[in-house]
């Protein structure tokens, strides 16, 4: 469900242009132009957080790679727990599936022992 206070004929607008965007290429040019180099990088650097949380990172280990602040985890990790789901549709839409890794780790001793 969309956040009520955000909801309206601008946002809307965003949104469908947005959704416009052909290519990766596109989207850097229509953000560029939309964002500071500052709001981009944090932006990116908020997925990154996100992913790394989805992956089981540690606070220390996402700090060491992406540089955010713990206030940044925390608030991306709340945004994950008890968000409006945002992170979760983009990160199920963008990664690769999880793989099991008690299956990995039988998969490898299968290889091994070819």
């Amino acid at each position: 469900m969309v956040n009520p206070k955000l909801k309206d004929e601008q946002n809307d607008r965003l949104c469908e242009a947005l959704l416009s965007l052909k290519s990766v290429d596109e989207c850097y040019q229509f953000l560029e132009d939309v964002c500071t180099v500052s709001e981009l990088k944090a932006l990116g650097q908020r997925l990154e957080v996100a992913r790394m949380l989805d992956e089981g990172a540690t606070y220390d280990e996402i700090v060491d790679n992406t540089g955010a602040s713990t206030a940044t985890i925390s608030r991306v990790k709340r945004c994950l727990n008890y968000g409006a789901d945002g992170y979760r549709i983009v990160l199920s839409r963008t990664q690769p599936k999880k793989k099991n890794k008690k299956n990995e780790s039988k998969g490898n001793k299968a290889d091994e022992s070819k």
